[in-house]
């Protein structure tokens, strides 16, 4: 191998890292603010979910508050298997989804076409 054909594998190689740290890193948790009588937390909808990860307690009423901010049809529905919900998300609006965990876990939420993801840590 040349000196160019190490360079462009090795520029590859660093492409790869950086597009596998981009997509499957750790993103830190969001733990929900006690308001009330619910734990609530503000979710940014742009690309992608922000936070992607939120911690809240068992047994106690979960507010989502989800902050849409773009018009990417792949967005418009919000889907949360584990608690039956299903819930449009109309473009640069804000939408409260209500929910009370009743056990421990870990809970996708995704959006309807499934290629937005985030995940819910019930304590």
């Amino acid at each position: 191998m040349s000196g160019m054909d190490w360079t462009v594998a090795l520029v590859a190689l660093g492409l790869i890292g950086l597009v596998n740290w981009y997509f499957l890193g750790r993103r830190p948790t969001a733990v929900a603010a006690k308001t009330g009588a619910a734990q609530a937390i503000t979710i940014r909808v742009e690309g992608g979910y922000s936070p992607n990860r939120i911690e809240v307690e068992r047994s106690k009423p979960v507010r989502l508050i989800f902050d849409r901010q773009e018009d990417n049809p792949c967005s418009d529905e919000l889907v949360i298997p584990a608690f039956h919900i299903r819930q449009a998300l109309p473009a640069f609006q804000q939408t409260v989804i209500e929910f009370t965990p009743p056990e421990a876990g870990e809970f996708e939420f995704k959006c309807g076409m499934g290629m937005l993801h985030g995940s819910i840590t019930v304590r």
